[in-house]
């Protein structure tokens, strides 16, 4: 089976007094799921904007990536291919380690 797919990732990000936040929406054409990220420039640092940005949207990148696996468990799960033991078990088929 061929299967060729687009998800879009979209960034929402906005900074107010040294505190950016940001909204990282994933749309997948069938669902949609939410990360929330935010950094803090502590105020005896020099305000670098940009640096601020990349931890708050790195952190709601990692938010989403979170919430994207605990959604793939829960399918794989219900699929009977999960473990219900709540440890974790062996790798699934679909593995992350590069061979």
């Amino acid at each position: 089976m061929t299967r060729t797919l687009e998800w879009s990732v979209r960034l929402h990000l906005s900074e107010e007094d040294g505190t950016t936040k940001t909204r990282a929406v994933l749309d997948t054409g069938t669902a949609t799921l939410t990360g929330h990220g935010v950094a803090r420039c502590n105020p005896q640092d020099v305000d670098i904007p940009t640096i601020g940005d990349e931890l708050s949207a790195s952190r709601a990148m990692r938010d989403l990536a979170v919430q994207l696996m605990r959604a793939a468990d829960a399918e794989l799960e219900a699929a009977g291919a999960g473990t219900t033991s709540g440890r974790a078990g062996p790798p699934y088929s679909w593995s992350d380690t590069a061979t």
